[in-house]
């Protein structure tokens, strides 16, 4: 059966949050300092993972995990975008980035690049 990237992603998510111990979604180093230079707060960015919508596949060429790119609108209506793994084996997912799409790149539907 194919797995369905989106609705893993929404319920590592939701499983996160009832986690005190947060195992269901881990950070990159490079995730965790975008989300810093952002002034992103993880929890919040986590919790709008649990409605997140992909919006492009990334090649797995030279991948260790098949990610992708979500969309997801933080508590405030402001989107995000993220850079997700699915790590299927350990059962979570793995935030490679995270940021704040731009106009300038984005159109304002903020699901196509210009």
């Amino acid at each position: 059966m194919k797995l369905n990237k989106q609705e893993f992603i929404r319920t590592k998510a939701i499983e996160n949050l009832n986690d005190p111990e947060g195992r269901e979604i881990l950070w990159s180093r490079h995730g965790i300092t975008e989300l810093l230079n952002d002034d992103l707060n993880r929890i919040e960015v986590e919790k709008a993972f649990t409605t997140c919508e992909i919006i492009e596949d990334c090649p797995t060429q030279h991948r260790p995990l098949p990610d992708c790119l979500v969309l997801s609108l933080l508590k405030n209506s402001k989107p995000i975008h993220a850079v997700v793994a699915i790590d299927e084996n350990s059962d979570r997912i793995f935030v490679v980035t995270v940021y704040r799409p731009s106009k300038e790149r984005w159109e304002n539907d903020w699901r196509t690049r210009k």
